[in-house]
């Protein structure tokens, strides 16, 4: 089967590079790459998720020819989610499972915060308090130039997202949070159960927002059971 990966802000597919080894034969990773970073760095960066969706629609239908899953960090979990619910309005077949990680439910408003606009200093300050940036590239003048208009045009998806009411999906649901982020408190993140009619599962995990970095092996094994491959 495949499984889709959806990255958090500010980084792309390679951050999912290491995870294949941990599956083996049974899954087919696919990193998903948005504009702006990596290969597809000269492309510019969405700023709104309505877009980003109609781009990413048609370039995905092609691979959904068989069984598959979707996994989000963060921003990740929100395209994904969003991306469901368009496959559902098409009439498109459904993940046999959506994991959603290091994200509040949809339905839940986010902070007052508003990061997209921040002076570049500012918005330093704050990537350094998420600590999901290592301190030497925040220290890096110019490696920090290029990074920060893709950092603000993923924040810029994120914050200005107004969640639409709809039926919840009818596929099962896990959700993966950090017990020390203080950003997505694990009541918000259970809230996801009502965005399903199947089974939910929520696991909380130590570390903080970018507790994915040292857990991904638990992750993937919770991944892989939850799938029934183990």
């Amino acid at each position: 089967m495949r499984l889709f990966c959806f990255p958090h802000a500010g980084v792309g597919a390679s951050v999912y590079r290491p995870w294949p080894a941990d599956f083996g034969p049974t899954v087919e990773v696919f990193g998903i790459q948005p504009p702006g970073r990596e290969g597809r760095f000269t492309e510019p960066p969405f700023t709104r998720l309505g877009p980003l969706l109609d781009a990413l629609f048609p370039a995905i239908l092609p691979f959904l020819d068989r069984p598959f899953a979707f996994f989000g960090h963060s921003l990740g979990t929100l395209v994904s989610f969003e991306l469901c619910r368009r496959l559902r309005e098409a009439g498109h077949p459904l993940p046999l499972h959506l994991f959603v990680s290091g994200r509040r439910a949809a339905q839940w408003p986010l902070r007052e915060e508003c990061f997209h606009t921040l002076p570049d200093a500012a918005l330093i300050e704050e990537l350094r308090r998420y600590n999901g940036t290592p301190p030497e590239a925040l220290a890096h003048a110019e490696l920090m130039e290029l990074m920060l208009p893709v950092l603000r045009a993923d924040f810029a998806v994120h914050e200005t997202y107004a969640y639409v009411d709809a039926p919840p999906l009818d596929l099962p649901i896990s959700a993966f949070g950090g017990v020390s982020d203080e950003t997505v408190p694990e009541e918000r993140l259970a809230a996801w159960r009502h965005q399903t009619t199947r089974t939910f599962r929520c696991r909380m995990l130590p570390g903080d927002h970018f507790f994915v970095n040292g857990s991904r092996q638990a992750i993937t094994r919770a991944i892989a059971a939850d799938l029934g491959l183990v």
